[in-house]
């Protein structure tokens, strides 16, 4: 571990989510680069996707989209990068580490925008989003497990989700940019697509460096063997924990002895518990691959098939609660309200600053109120906001008189439901496949969850603008059910995993049934039985639960 010495305890752990945050901050910035590329007039003439016509000193030079197909294959095709990029990230990732893949990540992540900010055609610009994407699906699969592998059981979610308030906060800086540049000369210049292209090379580089101080994840150099440095890293993180909190700042941490070892009970305890679940999970080391894990093979009573398909799921249908359809949609509704192209642009601006405020609510929920909460309330809320809005404009298309009332209305529910979703969905599905498989696979169960991100993206990328053409408002509809659907989904199937030990869920997926209700019974009678008679997971999940049940009545 390379850090100074200097860092340890709170100020180490905070560190680590800064590092980390600069990492997600890229990931926003990168997803929310492409609209305002999209809109360059040299762009769009470049990559031959359509003609640019000057609309007056108010509105500057519009693009007029001719290939619409190119340029939604552009936008789609960065997703099967980060497809790739994960599943590659998950295998690296636990064979070399957190931090050597997140490395790797990184330097794809630059290859692929230097390429792209010199594009000079299609077939380059297609070669390059490709490249970039690679990248930022191994950072996708690696940032949040490094992080969730760091972070305390009690505040692991709000650690990851003010990550994913720099993410949104990425798409913020994206956003206004873009449309500044707008504004350089009369809006025809290369550098109002090039120069935010490889901006994006300036926070990846600083995560670069800053990951040199960083102290590797203490799970995985235990699952790797190398012991002492893991105790030493665990004991510098939670130095100033309180054994009854687990959250309380010591004044001045835990006494130094003479080889520098903490001698903390909170870190100890949670290296044997770490100790104890590795034993378990090298017992099952033929579910160690993509085919495997996604059929269960050798997993025996870890289920790790039912995990891949949690996490895969989860992302899929965050794409399908309709974030991308708002994103696409917004401009429209805007223009039918009466507003010109560039109040237009300033209010989808103003919604994405209300998106990343309204993240800050994950960071004080994600943890007291818990994941299946979260995605309750967000799925009732979005599906108003989304029907809602679907209503107000179809009114707004067949009362234009009118389009003051209605538009306002449309635009208000598009506000609300980008804000629900900042406090909801953004980030519960990118902690859940973080926290719910072995650390043995934990790299490559979160590439899982990627893997799905990936492919809801991909599919809607390209599905969005088919769906609004043939049946318009009523798109928003459609995604309104999908959230009321998604409400017993996620009731039936998905256990909390709020202020849990990452170790604890082996306990947790232990249960032959796939219901919550089954798992968190199975899960009470494995924890009574270890408080009963001493012993660790690797005993108790050995058994089948009915001998438990047996020696609990023996008893």
């Amino acid at each position: 571990m390379k850090n100074s010495k200097l860092l340890e305890g709170r100020r180490l752990y905070h560190t680590v989510n800064f590092v980390a945050g600069l990492a997600i901050f890229f990931f926003g910035y990168d997803q929310g680069m492409m609209g305002g590329v999209n809109t360059s007039p040299d762009y769009v003439r470049t990559m031959g996707l359509g003609t640019s016509s000057y609309q007056g000193p108010s509105e500057g030079y519009v693009v007029h989209i001719t290939e619409p197909t190119k340029q939604g294959g552009i936008v789609s095709i960065y997703y099967l990068g980060t497809l790739l990029g994960c599943l590659m990230a998950g295998v690296i990732g636990d064979r070399l580490g957190r931090i050597k893949t997140m490395m790797i990540g990184g330097i794809w992540v630059i290859i692929g925008a230097v390429l792209q900010c010199s594009a000079q055609n299609l077939a380059w610009m297609l070669c390059a989003r490709v490249i970039n994407g690679i990248g930022t699906g191994y950072l996708n699969a690696i940032v949040p497990v490094w992080s969730a592998e760091v972070a305390t059981h009690t505040s692991r979610g709000a650690f990851i989700a003010l990550e994913f308030t720099l993410n949104i906060f990425g798409v913020v800086v994206a956003y206004w940019l873009e449309f500044g540049l707008g504004f350089i000369g009369d809006g025809r210049s290369q550098i109002r697509w090039r120069f935010p292209i490889a901006f994006q090379i300036i926070p990846v580089t600083v995560f670069m460096v800053a990951l040199y101080w960083m102290p590797e994840s203490p799970r995985w150099l235990i699952k790797a063997g190398r012991i002492d440095e893991a105790k030493t890293i665990l004991r510098r993180l939670r130095v100033h924990e309180s054994p009854a909190t687990h959250a309380t700042d010591s004044p001045a941490g835990t006494p130094v002895d003479e080889t520098g070892e903490k001698g903390h009970s909170i870190a100890e305890a949670e290296f044997n518990s770490i100790v104890e679940v590795v034993k378990l999970e090298q017992k099952h080391s033929k579910m160690n691959n993509y085919w495997n894990m996604f059929w269960g093979i050798g997993s025996g009573d870890l289920h790790i098939a039912r995990r891949v398909q949690l996490a895969i799921w989860l992302q899929i249908i965050q794409e399908w609660v309709g974030i991308a359809a708002i994103t696409v949609y917004a401009p429209t509704i805007f223009a039918e309200a009466g507003y010109g192209a560039r109040k237009s642009q300033w209010l989808s601006g103003l919604n994405d600053v209300t998106y990343m405020i309204a993240t800050l609510l994950a960071v004080v929920t994600i943890d007291r109120w818990g994941r299946r909460v979260g995605l309750w309330w967000g799925s009732v809320g979005q599906g108003i906001s989304m029907i809602l809005a679907g209503a107000f404009s179809r009114l707004l298309r067949d009362h234009p008189e009118k389009a003051s009332q209605y538009g306002g209305a449309a635009a208000f529910f598009v506000f609300l439901y980008t804000a629900i979703f900042g406090a909801t969905w953004l980030t519960i599905p990118w902690v859940y496949p973080t926290e719910i498989f072995p650390l043995e696979v934990r790299a490559r169960g979160n590439a899982w969850g990627v893997v799905g991100w990936s492919i809801g993206n991909g599919w809607l990328t390209l599905l969005n603008p088919i769906m609004f053409n043939a049946i318009q408002e009523n798109t928003l509809h459609i995604f309104g059910a999908i959230n009321f659907l998604s409400i017993p989904m996620v009731w039936a199937l998905y256990p909390e995993t709020a202020n849990r030990t990452l170790e604890e869920m082996d306990l947790l997926f232990a249960s032959k049934s796939p219901f919550v209700w089954d798992e968190e019974r199975n899960f009470k009678r494995l924890k009574e039985q270890m408080a009963q008679t001493g012993k660790g997971v690797d005993a108790v999940i050995a058994k089948p639960a009915e001998d438990m049940a047996n020696e609990k009545v023996d008893d």
